[in-house]
């Protein structure tokens, strides 16, 4: 049975490798290149020890199987799964029978311990690691008579080894865990400074408004209902009255145009244009639960400026929605600029809904694709809606352009 612990600990050595982290690489080539000095090293020694003997080709042709399936094991890059732990049997069949023949062998068991703790669950690397402990310990007595140390150096040995390991693996999972719970915090952190930002500055506008166009109006109406009063009596002050009100009316539409230049979208505010905006608000609103992917199509077309902040404020509540409503994992925001048009397509893979019936989760915030209508029916152009429960939600917004003047116009103009 795996234990959690153990799963954590066998997934986070495989995307440490398969991620290509250079100390799990290094760990791997270490571990790699010992098994291989130590088998030719006990070859040698068998070769040199044993002269002549009729074990000779088995143990030499055992040697080269046992090379042979090592290299054919899984590559640092790729995850121990049923097919390693195949791999990892065969191997240790292998040097089994090597060491019954030639306990010399035993000796490779020491990076076979770490392949074990890397290709299965703790408890499974457990008991595979005491199985080859007990080769090792009997391989030793066999050249060396019974030793006291020869009982106990080796399962002491394996057994430190291990525990550093498993360690050192439990450790790095609690720091990824603590690094995951930090990235989702500052995350967290980040959309709630969002929300207090975006309150903030509808409190900003709306002092910003009460204290100038709000006054404005509340004076031009006491100021004309004054002249009202006087406009049979006192025609001059009535119309004192109503030169004042119209002063105040002319600041009051110069500050109105500078909070609609102020609202101006900003990446279009500053210079960029429309697919360069929909590719920054791509990336905004991509997110942990939600990826947005842009895509443009046809040329660059010059715009007039109506329509891109239409389009770009189109794009903006249509991923509100998806992000809000849908519960998509994926969204696509398609640019597509013809000669005549220009279309803007928001898809999505979310939940979708039945567009005669209206969004059943909408409540009191139904109100974007209304809103969307209105903005893109007010530059010329048409939106539509394609959905089903299931199947997702696919926002077309079609705008017409103005055809370019023809050579012969110009030339008439000139």
């Amino acid at each position: 049975m795996h234990t959690p612990s153990a799963s954590r600990d066998r997934a986070g050595a495989r995307s440490r490798e398969h991620a290509g982290d250079p100390d799990a690489r290094w760990f791997a080539a270490v571990r790699h290149a010992a098994f291989f000095l130590l088998l030719w090293a006990s070859l040698v020694r068998f070769l040199l020890r044993h002269p002549g003997e009729p074990r000779i080709p088995w143990v030499v042709a055992l040697s080269v199987v046992l090379a042979v399936l090592y290299v054919l094991g899984p590559g640092p890059g790729e995850p121990a799964g049923v097919r390693g732990r195949l791999w990892l049997g065969a191997v240790v069949a292998v040097w089994v029978v090597l060491v019954v023949l030639a306990p010399s062998f035993a000796w490779c068991a020491i990076p076979l311990v770490y392949t074990s703790l890397h290709a299965l669950p703790v408890r499974a690397a457990l008991a595979l690691i005491g199985v080859l402990t007990v080769f090792v310990v009997a391989a030793q007595i066999s050249l060396f008579g019974f030793d006291p140390n020869l009982v106990v150096a080796p399962p002491t040995v394996a057994a430190m080894a291990t525990a550093v390991f498993v360690h050192m693996q439990r450790q790095a999972a609690r720091q990824r865990a603590l690094i995951d719970d930090l990235l989702r915090t500052r995350r967290e952190l980040a959309a709630t400074e969002r929300r207090e930002g975006t309150l903030a500055e509808r409190q900003r506008l709306a002092m910003e408004i009460h204290d100038t166009i709000a006054q404005g109006l509340s004076s031009q109406r006491m100021l004309l209902q004054a002249a009202d009063r006087v406009w049979d009596t006192d025609p001059a002050t009535a119309r004192a009255h109503v030169r004042s009100a119209a002063d105040v009316a002319a600041r009051d539409l110069a500050e109105a145009r500078r909070f609609v230049h102020d609202l101006a979208p900003p990446d279009l505010d500053r210079g960029a244009s429309l697919a360069e905006a929909l590719r920054a608000l791509a990336e905004r609103e991509s997110g942990a639960d939600l990826t947005v992917r842009f895509h443009h199509e046809g040329g660059p077309l010059p715009l007039p400026g109506r329509v891109e902040s239409a389009l770009l404020r189109i794009a903006q509540g249509a991923l509100a929605n998806v992000r809000e409503h849908s519960g998509a994992a994926t969204a696509a925001v398609t640019l597509t600029c013809l000669d005549d048009h220009v279309v803007l397509d928001i898809a999505d893979d979310g939940r979708g809904f039945d567009p005669a019936a209206g969004r059943p989760d909408a409540g009191e915030r139904g109100h974007g694709l209304p809103a969307m209508r209105a903005r893109v029916l007010g530059i010329g152009g048409r939106l539509s809606v394609e959905s089903a429960p299931g199947e997702g939600t696919v926002v077309s917004a079609s705008v017409p352009l103005p055809p370019p003047p023809s050579p012969s116009s110009s030339s008439e103009l000139r």
